[in-house]
């Protein structure tokens, strides 16, 4: 039989916020605790939906007057050479969790989900995640090396890199830690920080595979190890099917060259794989006859199995969904008729089917699949109905093109236990009150 289940409450949050900011100055301590508040009490409503609540109207800009914009001129072109989203817009900002990391050159900011359109996520709004800070790096003087188990060990320039025929694809980029603060209870009151380590994009570049067939690879050449040229020289071990399947080397990004926190001016891109084998700041790619996991290779993720032993190279992000609204930070506002909208994605190709429940996985409606249907991208879906003020359980459940089923919590505990931080991939669950807010529960 199901049942709900809540994580750690406010307070626990709170007092485990207040040991972690002991060795803070006062004024430090203050601040930490204020943005702490924020995450662990779930005061989003203020925080995250402040245009709706904070904004002062203005009777005199409503109909049948004439608004004051309408009486002036603006501000001319080229005042702002690179745009900027409008002022009312501030709050739609990437968010950190205050207590995740202690220290932000090794910690991962979050994509705000709940305010995205579409699939595509703005270049300034694309999740990070950094292990040594962003290098500033100059991409004259940045080189790619192709070497080890090759005919021809190679040395390129941006210039050449860029003189390939270039492609560009919609692939989705995911931190394999996604939701992972949930496995043992629902924990954060905000979608952004739920599955906030999630982006789509286009990206631009030439395919690994035309630089490997520019080298030659060798016979006994069965792995690659990508590393990047920042402080921490992040590398992983990449199997070369991988590579010559559908591995990208990336230099832009939604139209423009890669930002600096994305890995200006060169990246790995592994579709539907980890993001951390998605090297930034790309610098180099040995070919070897095996993984570097036991050498040089930095420490890679793996998932700690109920039997002690832990899963290494469960490179796969698996089919997931999330409904975006409503959620805590859009709650309802009032009774009537309501689109529920979300993403789904899946790192085995391509989102075939979603569903959508009110009674926390009793029953289940189809929903529709809305705009693009890409492979190993976003996929948005939604479901028209009528809202009246009835309390609601809500979930979605994705289907990819393979056939697999997003489990539930129980399903996945089943396979992987409940030690791991990564791959959880679980039906979520909203719970919805009469009052239309939204707080985040867990059904096993």
């Amino acid at each position: 039989m199901s049942k709900i289940i809540k994580g750690p409450n406010t307070r626990e949050l709170m007092e485990q916020m207040v040991q972690e900011s002991e060795h803070l100055s006062i004024n430090d301590r203050r601040d930490f605790l204020r943005k702490g508040v924020v995450a662990a009490a779930g005061i989003a409503a203020t925080t995250f939906a402040g245009r709706s609540i904070s904004a002062e109207i203005n009777p005199a800009n409503l109909p049948p007057n004439e608004p004051a914009w309408g009486k002036q001129l603006g501000h001319g072109v080229v005042e702002q050479p690179y745009g900027l989203p409008s002022t009312f817009e501030k709050q739609v900002v990437r968010r950190t969790v205050p207590w995740l990391t202690a220290d932000s050159i090794a910690s991962i900011s979050m994509t705000p989900l709940q305010d995205l359109k579409g699939i595509i996520t703005p270049n300034g709004l694309v999740f990070e995640r950094y292990h040594g800070g962003v290098p500033q790096i100059n991409p004259d003087e940045h080189r790619l090396i192709l070497h080890g188990l090759v005919e021809r060990p190679l040395i390129f320039t941006m210039e050449d890199l860029m003189r390939f025929p270039s492609v560009s694809e919609i692939k989705f980029i995911e931190c394999p830690a996604n939701g992972g603060m949930e496995w043992k209870g629902a924990q954060m009151e905000a979608l952004q920080f739920t599955h906030g380590m999630l982006s789509c994009c286009e990206w631009t570049g030439v395919p690994l595979r035309v630089l490997l067939e520019e080298a030659g690879v060798k016979p006994e050449g069965k792995w690659i190890l990508a590393e990047g040229a920042d402080g921490a020289h992040m590398s992983r071990s990449i199997p070369l099917e991988k590579a010559l399947e559908d591995t990208l080397v990336v230099y832009a990004q939604n139209g423009e060259m890669l930002r600096p926190e994305q890995g200006y001016p060169l990246r790995l891109l592994n579709p539907g794989w980890e993001g951390n084998t998605s090297i930034k700041w790309l610098r180099r790619l040995e070919v070897g006859d095996q993984p570097w996991y036991h050498r040089e290779e930095t420490s890679k993720y793996t998932d700690l199995m109920p039997d002690g032993r832990a899963r290494k190279f469960t490179f796969v992000q698996e089919t997931n969904s999330v409904i975006t609204s409503p959620c805590p930070e859009k709650p309802l506002v009032k009774p009537g008729f309501v689109e529920i909208e979300g993403l789904a994605w899946s790192g085995r190709g391509k989102i075939k089917h979603v569903d959508i429940s009110f009674d926390g996985g009793v029953s289940w409606v189809p929903a529709k699949l809305k705009g693009l249907v890409l492979d190993k991208a976003l996929t948005r879906f939604s479901l028209v109905t009528k809202w009246t003020g009835q309390p609601w359980l809500l979930q979605s459940r994705s289907v990819d093109e393979t056939g697999y089923v997003q489990p539930t919590l129980s399903q996945l505990r089943e396979v992987r236990g409940g030690n791991s931080i990564y791959h959880k991939n679980s039906i979520h669950t909203w719970k919805v009150a009469p009052t239309g807010e939204v707080t985040n529960v867990q059904i096993t």
